[in-house]
């Protein structure tokens, strides 16, 4: 038998698991009587856990809903980083299943409240395909301006802020979101991440879709104001802001003549990050970009084929120095 606090840890282990347990099955999985089982649920209840039990013949207990988050050394904000974490490494390989079982445990004793933004952020965003990493530093956001963004999205209420460019950005980096008298006022629709990026999408006050980087927004008051949703043809969100940047809000925009057919680039990026134009049968135009130029030679070199670099002459001179770098490397 185990000892009483090894026995806890494993009782609420149990418990967050999976919704409803019967004190027989309880018993038997820790090796104990349902008396015993019975104080180990007072004692876990004492330290600030709900659990409910449920009487008769289907009677079961089950890790219920506090009026506040139960002693899992997280604050407010930390849970809902985790929880919303986990939602996304469900969909990575090799953590899919232990994220699953982590979160099943995390949203068992979130309190009604915290599981609403947690929902709310799950619905809203998206995720855009990674194709590399980057050597360009990520902004960093406040876990409370996705929230207050998801949560309007979520009660469909309009979103007012001030959208300002940091010191050194140019306007073509801003994206289609750029230009509006502020504060902005928008339909909010979906929240993206792209390479380590935040977007929202939304529609202006003249009904047109933009793309918003979350990290220059400033949210003032609540609206308040609902607005009648119309959905983008397809809920095409994450397509729309690789579109987006790729037109408007790479710092690095290249031309690369890829001697290749179109079909044959096409087949090795995602469409909606470059653009291929046919020259022949056997050569096309890529129009591609990205945060640095090093980002973008990784990404032409990926492609696997012969090529050509048409501009920017910067990223023809890092060509250069890293061609000379490998050249020496096989010397």
């Amino acid at each position: 038998m185990l000892e009483t606090s090894s026995r806890l840890l494993s009782l609420l282990a149990l418990l967050q698991t999976r919704p409803a347990w019967t004190g027989t099955e309880l018993a038997e999985r820790l090796e104990v009587t349902t008396r015993t089982v019975r104080n180990d649920i007072d004692r876990l209840r004492e330290l600030g856990y709900p659990v409910d039990a449920t009487r008769g013949p289907a009677g079961h207990y089950q890790l219920g809903v506090g009026a506040k988050l139960p002693p899992l050394l997280l604050d407010d904000e930390e849970a809902v980083a985790v929880a919303v974490g986990l939602h996304t490494g469900a969909s990575i390989a090799g953590m899919a299943d232990s994220s699953a079982r982590a979160l099943t445990k995390l949203e068992q004793v979130l309190p009604h409240r915290l599981r609403r933004q947690v929902n709310a952020v799950h619905r809203a965003m998206e995720k855009g395909p990674e194709i590399t990493g980057s050597n360009v530093e990520a902004p960093e956001i406040e876990p409370a301006v996705l929230t207050a963004i998801a949560a309007c999205i979520r009660d469909e209420h309009q979103l007012r802020f001030d959208y300002v460019l940091p010191d050194g950005v140019s306007m073509r980096s801003a994206g289609s979101g750029i230009g509006h008298e502020l504060p902005v006022l928008v339909e909010p629709y979906r929240l993206v991440s792209w390479q380590r990026y935040w977007y929202l999408v939304a529609r202006d006050e003249a009904g047109e879709w933009r793309t918003y980087r979350v990290d220059w927004m400033s949210l003032r008051m609540a609206t308040g104001r609902r607005y009648q949703p119309r959905p983008m043809p397809g809920d095409d969100y994450t397509d729309f802001v690789l579109r987006d940047v790729a037109s408007t809000g790479w710092k690095v925009h290249a031309r690369i003549t890829v001697f290749a057919p179109a079909e044959e680039v096409l087949s090795r990026i995602h469409a909606a990050v470059g653009v291929v134009e046919s020259v022949d049968d056997s050569t096309s135009v890529l129009v591609t970009g990205g945060e640095s130029l090093e980002i973008v030679a990784v990404y032409i070199g990926m492609l696997g084929l012969d090529f050509h670099v048409d501009g920017p002459p910067a990223l023809l001179e890092h060509l250069q120095t890293i061609g000379n770098r490998y050249l020496q490397a096989i010397r």
